[in-house]
């Protein structure tokens, strides 16, 4: 269910950066989820990363434990960085919104 909601949260952030509609309330919640699931990523990279120096400095650690860390972190890296643009694509959106907004009340 958690993967669904994270690609739901995900298609969601670009759909908005690609311009499709939202509303100032959406905007905010979009970052509010955005920046948690940032978060999170940061959280778990950051544990994997922990995990690894547990892993390498044991010497009877498996070569298969420290590879699935490894790849756990591959995986994380990049849905951190893209989870990260759509967060500054979010905000240059949020910014023309509401530059336009505030233009058609001069």
């Amino acid at each position: 269910m958690r993967d669904r909601l994270d690609f739901a949260l995900i298609e969601r952030l670009r759909d908005v950066v690609a311009d499709e509609p939202v509303t100032e309330a959406e905007l905010r919640t979009l970052s509010e989820h955005a920046g948690g699931w940032a978060r999170t990523l940061e959280g778990q990279i950051r544990t994997s990363e922990r995990r690894l120096g547990q892993l390498t400095a044991d010497p009877e650690s498996s070569l298969a434990d420290i590879a699935d860390e490894l790849r756990r972190v591959e995986t994380l890296r990049p849905q951190l960085a893209e989870v990260r643009s759509l967060l500054d694509g979010l905000d240059e959106r949020a910014h023309r919104l509401r530059t336009a907004w505030l233009a058609a009340f001069r």
